[in-house]
């Protein structure tokens, strides 16, 4: 059995409390729908020019999305 820890985030968007599991690194609003998301460590899918070949297009897609890869790294020029 996994233990699980809930942390309260505050929705940017309307102030609302918003509670993430230890499991989640984002979560949508239930009061507004924007999506609220923990701070976490940047990732090499951050800096890495391969990233969104080795993740995924929409895997990739998604975490640049959420915010979770700051300014991702440019596509790999093709030779």
């Amino acid at each position: 059995m996994r233990s699980l820890t809930v942390t309260e985030l505050t929705c940017q968007a309307c102030g609302a409390p918003v509670e993430l599991f230890s499991d989640e690194q984002r979560r949508r609003c239930p009061h507004c729908g924007e999506w609220v998301a923990r701070v976490s460590v940047p990732t090499c899918a951050s800096w890495c020019p391969s990233a969104k070949m080795c993740l995924g297009e929409e895997r990739f897609a998604e975490l640049a999305e959420s915010g979770h890869l700051g300014n991702p790294a440019k596509e790999p020029a093709e030779e």
